[in-house]
């Protein structure tokens, strides 16, 4: 039996690092329309979104079922990323949750839910690296471990090839990445690519903690409560993340990859060399010039947007090197 048909698709989270892509994935051939979910409709990132064509806004947060009701009406398909740096650990499940059952209540019928591993969450950026001496330099307590990069390029591909072949699709659980990076192979590759000196240095949580001993109290997500006992912070969060990749716990089925997109980024090297060409061509200078201090820009979407605090949070990020 053929699965009905998709057409207009509720989209959570679509000005984030992994919406974005999938938004220009999805309206690309006009095949699907979206609504995007948005606090700001009057940010950049959702007025770049509306000149894309077929796609509307609708203000709210994900953290408001009204909003979320009238989100869903009208659409038969919904991509579904909740931000677990805005709501914090125990929030992000529960919304999580919640939002699935009010898709079925308001008659979604295909529904992507736009997840990383625990760990990968942070893979969407090269880790900050500093520049001591001239040399680019990582000091990561990762080991000889490797992690899962992933390329925001290549979400929009995946997503909307779920949404085309939902017959295969339904039920899939798609876990994507570039390739199992060492980081002292990135290092290599960053050198071979930028022309700079570039090495990557094993440390241990203990020191890495020590150099970011306030900042790893925070809690893990700028709207959680400081005070509850079940919020997870910056450190806790951070050192399993860390471990995660220095026993490089997670894999990937690169064949399913190749088969949904031949043409996928492969290789971190390949990742680099594209985004020192794209820095040049959008005049942001290469990649080289990108990692000074001077230059460094926050990684979350929060810090673009200035949300009070979160901005604040976000600034943190990049300063203390995630």
């Amino acid at each position: 039996m053929s699965l009905p048909k998709i057409s207009k698709i509720f989209i959570i989270g679509g000005t984030g690092a992994q919406g974005l892509p999938v938004i220009k994935s999805l309206v690309a051939d006009k095949k699907y329309s979206v609504r995007v979910l948005t606090r700001d409709p009057n940010s950049a990132r959702a007025k770049s979104l509306l000149a894309l064509g077929n796609v509307e806004l609708h203000e709210g947060t994900f953290a408001d079922e009204e909003i979320l009701r009238s989100g869903f009406q009208g659409c038969d398909g919904a991509f579904v990323n909740i931000d677990g740096f805005n709501t914090g650990e125990k929030s992000e499940i529960y919304w999580a949750i919640r939002a699935y059952e009010i898709a079925l209540q308001s008659g979604i019928k295909f529904y992507v839910y736009g997840n990383l591993d625990y760990a990968s969450k942070k893979t969407k950026t090269i880790m900050t690296p500093t520049v001591e001496n001239g040399v680019v330099t990582w000091r990561l307590p990762m080991g000889t471990g490797s992690m899962l990069a992933v390329a925001l390029e290549d979400c929009g591909v995946y997503v909307r090839w779920l949404f085309d072949n939902r017959e295969r699709s339904n039920g899939m659980d798609l876990e994507i990445a570039i390739e199992d990076v060492k980081w002292a192979h990135f290092a290599k590759a960053f050198e071979e690519v930028t022309g700079h000196p570039a090495k990557y240095i094993d440390t241990s949580l203990e020191d890495y903690w020590k150099e970011r001993e306030t900042f790893g109290q925070m809690p893990a997500g700028y709207n959680a409560v400081p005070n509850d006992k079940s919020t997870m912070n910056v450190k806790d969060n951070f050192t399993g993340f860390w471990n995660v990749w220095k026993y490089s716990l997670l894999k990937r089925d690169y064949n399913i990859l190749d088969e949904i997109h031949p043409t996928r980024i492969k290789t971190a090297e390949e990742w680099l060399r594209m985004e020192d060409k794209k820095g040049i061509e959008d005049g942001k200078g290469t990649l080289w010039d990108r990692i000074q201090g001077e230059n460094l820009i926050p990684i979350l979407k929060i810090g673009e947007d200035n949300w009070g605090e979160t901005g604040k949070y976000d600034r943190e990020l990049c300063d203390r090197g995630f």
